[in-house]
């Protein structure tokens, strides 16, 4: 069996490329299906769509790279020889050790983080629910998870990580001076945005608000927090009212415009407007960054300030390549094992045939009045002749130059118990 992964990350895209590949949770049951029919027989397959990342991994009989590109090419509607030049393609080992490596923070924008496990159990469970995940998936991604819990445990990796969340904090610290004097205003209620709300408030600003689809989450998290809640329609009407603006959706379109924003910073006066956009793809038009008295940040902006802490983090980076290294190898180990599974499963059909037939023959010698312990004997005789025959008939028929591989072979199975 063969493991092999393909994706793009911010190291090796630029988010107005990595937008085209990012997966709604509505579309990603039809995407494994649709993925899975690509390959001549249907394979193992998990999608994982992050702000930071996609990734497919796949499990089968042969590695199937050039179907897993070409079917995501066409998927975000890009040409191949575009995408080839951001992707990275991993094969056995190397993919097992992505794996583990993603699910232990250590392949994150914010080395260390936690979030990523998450999503990353998250993505293995819509694969097991849709029935693309298999044995081998399987045994990657629960290795993986036990990996990054060692590694949580046995490292300092989480220490002195600064968070997307804290990161914002800190931007936005730097275009106001006192976060209390402001209006802060979040897009979405997901589990980012609820990180994002509580860094903010811990800074108390004169406001928050919180904007989403559903009126119901919005309400719940904005009380939590003392805030109060709106209509996503009605975000253009409200928009010059904030200082703050913090967005993270799932929406597949942008969900501030730039005439919105115009609009908002006349009606300021040109006082101006923080935003922080953590969507992937994006939510606020990448065309308002360029507006006078705006300043907009995306996921791959906020790198500068992540960065600063990544330092403090390296060493406990080595002791936990360290405890990935040994998750690989055990789980190579095992998919090493797992090449056994079609012979050993044919091995136990044929000695239930050989049990079966001997049956048969027992109950007909009994039918026919024969004595149990005759019955038993001959039982006992058949199953063993029939067991003996295969390395008897080596044994007397091997060429001269494997007699002794055959000897040697014979006396291991059956001698050495």
């Amino acid at each position: 069996m063969a493991v092999w992964t393909l994706g793009l990350n911010h190291r090796t895209a630029p988010i107005d490329l990595r937008e085209r590949f990012a997966f709604a949770s509505e579309q990603l049951e039809n995407s494994l299906i649709g993925l899975r029919q690509k390959f001549e027989s249907h394979k193992e397959v998990a999608i994982l769509s992050t702000c930071n990342r996609t990734e497919i991994y796949c499990a089968g009989d042969a590695v199937q790279l050039p179907q897993t590109l070409s079917w995501l090419a066409e998927k975000g509607q890009t040409n191949i020889e575009v995408l080839q030049s951001h992707i990275y393609r991993l094969e056995g080992d190397a993919s097992a050790r992505h794996a583990f490596r993603v699910a232990s923070g250590l392949d994150s924008m914010v080395l260390g983080e936690s979030q990523i496990l998450g999503q990353l159990k998250d993505a293995v469970k819509l694969a097991a629910d849709t029935g693309a995940l298999g044995t081998t998936l399987n045994q990657l991604f629960q290795r993986s998870f036990a990996v990054a819990k060692e590694v949580r445990t046995s490292t300092e990796i989480g220490v002195h990580s600064i968070s997307m969340a804290a990161a914002s904090v800190r931007l936005a610290s730097r275009i106001f001076e006192n976060i209390k004097d402001t209006h802060v205003l979040f897009v979405g209620a997901g589990e980012m945005i609820e990180l994002c709300v509580a860094h903010f408030a811990v800074k108390s600003p004169r406001s928050i608000t919180i904007a989403n689809r559903s009126a119901d989450r919005a309400q719940a998290l904005a009380a939590s927090h003392g805030g109060k809640s709106i209509a996503l329609v009605d975000l253009p009407k409200h928009l010059h009212e904030f200082d703050i603006i913090i967005s993270c959706t799932a929406s597949s379109l942008p969900l501030i415009g730039l005439g919105a924003v115009k609009s908002a910073l006349r009606a300021r006066k040109n006082r101006p407007i923080f935003m922080v956009d953590l969507a992937v793809p994006r939510d606020i038009e990448p065309e308002v960054k360029d507006l006078n008295d705006v300043y907009l940040y995306t996921v791959d902006d906020l790198k500068e300030v992540i960065n600063s802490g990544q330092s403090q983090r390296q060493a406990a980076v080595v002791d936990a390549e360290i405890i990935i290294d040994v998750g690989v190898q055990k789980f190579m180990a095992w998919l090493d094992q797992r090449a056994h599974v079609p012979l050993i499963q044919e091995l136990n059909s044929q000695a239930d045939h050989w049990r079966q037939a001997e049956l048969v023959r027992a109950r007909k010698l009994l039918e026919k009045g024969q004595p149990l312990e005759e019955v038993l004997e001959s039982f006992s005789m058949g199953l063993m002749k029939k067991m003996l025959n295969g390395p008897l008939r080596e044994l007397h028929h091997a060429e001269v130059d494997q007699r002794d591989k055959a000897r040697e072979a014979v006396r291991k199975m059956f001698l050495n118990s």
